[in-house]
């Protein structure tokens, strides 16, 4: 079995999972890698999501080897076998947990982002974690969450190996994996796309589900949507994959062109989709690119390929239930961009409104003349590389543009803020640009 990325995995765990859906549970990731499988699980569920930190204790003179970890709530493992072996004192034991302790503290507050743990008393605790490979940081999670009043623990893997599965089995109450491999290396050799987490990405997928268990303020938003579910879209000689989401009395439906080595699982994409959603506008999140297309890196930028590709899918997006007489509207990244402003140039097809994120528009070449949507680019301040180009290709466009400078952003918006300053800006534009073509 290989899976795409931590995305698939949470989808896959979370089907095996169904069972607690409805229960007093809480879905814990182990960061950085077990969040974007945990996301996805929690989703599924319909129930609250938090980290649960736990730091391995290394020997001074050797890190790596861990002569054991710590957990939140005081959870506490030592490895009395090693500590002999590097002759540890009491002192040198001492002196390590107070500094991984400092740093746990450090990280759980920086992943929750000043919210609160949530309570795990009395609850269902469902650890999750991208792999395991010998069991231990997992099984002191099991202890922490024991630790913070979990009634019940249940740990849940895409892949571990036949040892680590030995050690979880007696810290946890029931044990969900997908793959038992016989001969195991690394949790990474089970991915196709295995890249590393970051820190910016955690806080990101927590605050997202913490906004998605917020009770509803307006009394519309609790109503359930329309349509929320995976779709395929026959483009040409390929099929893609998307989801689509539509929310209860939609004003239009924003169509995501995402940037080079991205996909519609991206958590930034999927964070503004959501922040466009409450706004009450569908969204749909595809991949312009097949698994085999994406190894090409030339096809990340064919333009004329990508826009052809949105095009299509635009189409098949207009005829569908709930969506049909909507306006349509383009919201590009990197690369991405140039595909939506060529696109919304074709006159296949109408579009009411196009936004850029950190984009390439400039790749679209002579089709920005073209473009009669109001479109919004909006800029990372400290993404100098594109600014220039950004600037340039507004100067190219003849319909209502305008720029807008995210101060302190990156070209990712990866620091802290900066992506929800986006995603509100985007909001603002759509919101406003919409509904006025929307036919009485």
């Amino acid at each position: 079995m290989f899976l795409e990325n931590r995305a698939e995995a949470g989808h896959r765990l979370a089907e095996q999972l169904t069972m607690l859906r409805g229960a007093h549970v809480v879905v814990l990731g182990l960061p950085r890698g077990g969040v974007p499988v945990a996301f996805e699980v929690a989703r599924w569920l319909n129930a609250p999501l938090d980290v649960i930190v736990v730091r391995k204790l290394g020997v001074p003179y050797q890190r790596e080897l861990a002569f054991g970890a710590i957990g939140e709530g005081g959870a506490r493992v030592i490895n009395a076998d090693v500590v002999e072996g590097a002759e540890l004192t009491g002192e040198d034991i001492a002196r390590v947990e107070q500094r991984e302790r400092a740093e746990l503290e450090r990280r759980a507050v920086r992943f929750r982002a000043g919210r609160p743990r949530i309570p795990l008393t009395g609850r269902t605790a469902v650890i999750v974690d991208d792999g395991a490979a010998t069991g231990a940081t997992a099984g002191v999670a099991c202890r922490a969450a024991r630790a913070q009043g979990a009634a019940r623990v249940v740990l849940a893997v895409p892949v571990a190996s036949q040892d680590a599965l030995r050690v979880l089995r007696r810290e946890a109450d029931e044990v969900i994996c997908l793959e038992r491999p016989r001969f195991f290396d690394a949790v990474g050799q089970w991915y196709e796309h295995f890249d590393e987490t970051t820190d910016d990405e955690v806080v990101e997928l927590l605050t997202r589900a913490a906004i998605r268990a917020a009770p509803p303020q307006p009394v519309s938003a609790a109503d359930p949507p329309l349509r929320d579910d995976e779709v395929r879209v026959r483009a040409g000689n390929v099929e893609l994959a998307g989801h689509l989401t539509i929310p209860e009395h939609p004003i239009g439906v924003v169509v995501f062109a995402h940037g080079s080595g991205s996909s519609r699982h991206s958590p930034r994409n999927r964070y503004v989709a959501e922040v466009l959603q409450r706004a009450g506008l569908g969204t749909l999140l595809f991949d312009l690119l097949t698994t085999a297309e994406e190894i090409n890196r030339a096809n990340v930028f064919d333009i004329d390929l990508l826009a052809g590709r949105l095009v299509e899918v635009t189409a098949w997006l207009t005829r569908q239930e709930h969506v049909e007489g909507l306006p349509i509207g383009y919201f590009g990244a990197s690369t991405g961009a140039a595909a939506a402003l060529y696109a919304a140039a074709d006159p296949r097809v109408q579009v009411a409104a196009v936004v850029s994120r950190g984009g390439r528009p400039d790749l679209a070449g002579r089709a920005l003349a073209a473009v009669r949507a109001p479109t919004l680019l909006i800029l990372g301040g400290h993404d100098y590389l594109v600014m220039d180009l950004n600037h340039q290709a507004a100067k190219a466009m003849s319909c209502e543009t305008e720029l807008a400078e995210v101060p302190g952003a990156t070209h990712l918006f990866e620091e802290p803020g900066t992506l929800r300053k986006a995603a509100e800006l985007a909001r603002d534009w759509f919101t406003t640009r919409l509904p006025a073509t929307w036919p009485a």
